[in-house]
């Protein structure tokens, strides 16, 4: 497994208990070490659980689509650390920091970038990216604090990381880019592998 911490998030919408070791086995071979499953997957807690307990000690594992506080206490109670948004909800990320988990909410316009930044918020996912575009997130990187994380989720990939890198993104959440229901363990680590190259090669120039 790579020990390098790139700023990658693998978004498994969809995943079930039964495969959900296998895929992320593969995607943490790949190199990417950070783990969501979305709650309006089937058995998400029951997914959480599991990969806490497998590789809870190797990579930062939690849930995405939390809206609310009942959803993070829960998430808490099967040891995830992660806590990611499709929405800016001041109460769901005071929660997580009290139960000292990585909040990463998402965001549009700079009101709620501030909002989630003043509420504790570890970083920025701003979703739909593709809705926001390249040039409004260097826009807003213009106003926000220089160490705000920013990431882009939602229409990134590998043919525009490059793209985003330098309009100040620090990230990316990938879904379907690296999984998707009836993806096998073979499709999930050809995708991230490739995934990891491109950012590295964007990373490293």
């Amino acid at each position: 497994m790579s020990t390098v911490n790139r700023n990658l998030i693998a978004i498994l919408r969809g995943v079930t208990p039964a495969e959900v070791v296998d895929i992320t086995a593969a995607v943490i071979d790949a190199g990417i070490t950070s783990i969501e499953v979305p709650l309006n997957s089937p058995d998400a807690f029951t997914s959480i659980e599991m990969l806490v307990k497998q590789f809870g000690d190797s990579a930062l594992i939690g849930a995405g689509t939390v809206l609310s506080v009942k959803d993070v206490e829960n998430v808490a109670a099967v040891g995830g650390k992660l806590i990611v948004s499709p929405n800016c909800n001041p109460e769901v990320i005071k929660a997580t920091k009290a139960h000292a988990m990585f909040s990463y909410p998402g965001v549009m316009t700079a009101t709620e970038c501030f909002l989630a930044l003043e509420s504790g918020a570890d970083g920025l996912k701003f979703f739909p990216s593709s809705l926001l575009g390249a040039d409004g997130l260097a826009a807003l990187k213009a106003v926000l604090p220089p160490s705000a994380e920013t990431y882009a989720v939602g229409g990134v990939g590998p043919d525009n990381f490059a793209q985003w890198i330098n309009a100040g993104a620090s990230g990316f959440g990938i879904g379907t880019g690296i999984y998707k229901p009836g993806f096998s363990v073979e499709d999930v680590a050809s995708r991230a592998k490739a995934i990891v190259t491109a950012y590295d090669q964007c990373k490293n120039g």
